[in-house]
């Protein structure tokens, strides 16, 4: 059976389609810095329960924000599944930080693939897209707009994500050598 590979829909923000989600991480990452993407998303979740338009300023950086943020998620997708067949070497004691920790958890720090799981087992893509796109729609209105679907589970797991992609691409990872046992 064949598998039907996801598009990370990265022309739009990238300029070119990726289709290894390592180098959509390090694109996305390198496109802007951890803490853009967190204060950006921050704020979008908290506009969206504000009589205010997020960015009225600018509201095409908050487009492009939303697709790369989408090229993100579908990612992060792609590594829920590859957790089995790739593991991130030891961080060395001198690198070792509750600061860079940020806001994993020590099994999750560990193990960055873990919070792909776990947010993936939870949710679906079409979830986070869904958030995503609600978020986005609802900081984009003048007016404050009830919403009946949980924004703030979502929002909490693409945090975490962000920053377990920052600790993959600080840190080694690499493939597992699976042994078939007879």
């Amino acid at each position: 059976m064949k598998k039907n590979k996801i598009s990370f829909e990265t022309t739009f923000w990238a300029h070119h389609e990726l289709e290894n989600p390592f180098e959509v991480i390090d694109a996305f990452l390198g496109s802007e810095n951890l803490a853009y993407y967190k204060q950006t998303l921050s704020e979008i979740v908290f506009y969206r329960s504000k009589d205010e338009i997020y960015n009225k300023e600018c509201p095409g950086d908050v487009f492009f924000n939303y697709t790369a943020i989408r090229s993100f998620l579908r990612a992060c997708s792609s590594l829920s599944y590859k957790s089995k067949k790739w593991k991130v070497r030891e961080v060395s004691a001198e690198k070792k930080s509750i600061l860079s920790q940020a806001s994993l958890t020590t099994e999750e720090y560990e193990n960055p693939f873990i919070v792909f799981e776990n947010a993936f087992a939870e949710h679906s893509l079409a979830d986070f897209e869904f958030f995503l796109c609600e978020i986005v729609h609802l900081s984009l209105r003048p007016t404050i707009v009830e919403f009946d679907s949980d924004l703030l589970t979502p929002y909490i797991h693409v945090i975490k994500m962000l920053d377990a992609s920052q600790l993959l691409l600080e840190s080694e990872v690499e493939r597992v050598e699976v042994s078939e046992e007879l």
